[in-house]
């Protein structure tokens, strides 16, 4: 899989803040509305083993354990994270930016009941 890195700054998770210094969505379909800065598309707040998914693939819950980073849940979403990529979170931006773009082979849990929507490819 195809793995980079991610933080809660403003350039990671396009927000921005309005004119009455809150914190908004900067673009998508939720434009100008209230972000709550750090909460992932479950609902959970995002720290340290977190992982952005394509969730047609891997659901909410799925357990991942990527070489370098360690074990984490699918807990986000993106929409530049579809198909065989992942976005794993770290706490500050330069930490993201050293893990930059990196290509290896994961360990992957679905959740009981989930069901592998896509055939995954085989090395």
């Amino acid at each position: 899989m195809e793995v980079t890195g991610y933080c809660p700054c403003k350039q990671c998770c396009a927000w921005k803040r309005n004119w009455l210094g809150r914190p908004v969505y900067a673009s998508g379909s939720l434009r100008g509305e209230r972000k709550k800065v750090g909460q992932t598309a479950s609902g959970a707040m995002a720290d340290v083993g977190t992982i952005a998914a394509d969730t047609s693939l891997y659901p909410f819950g799925t357990i991942m354990y990527i070489p370098g980073y360690g074990y984490g849940r699918v807990e986000d979403r993106g929409g530049a994270i579809q198909g065989q990529r992942l976005d794993l979170f770290f706490k500050k931006h330069k930490q993201a930016e050293a893990w930059g773009r990196v290509t290896t082979n994961v360990a992957v849990w679905l959740p009981a009941g989930a069901q592998q929507t896509a055939a995954l490819p085989t090395q």
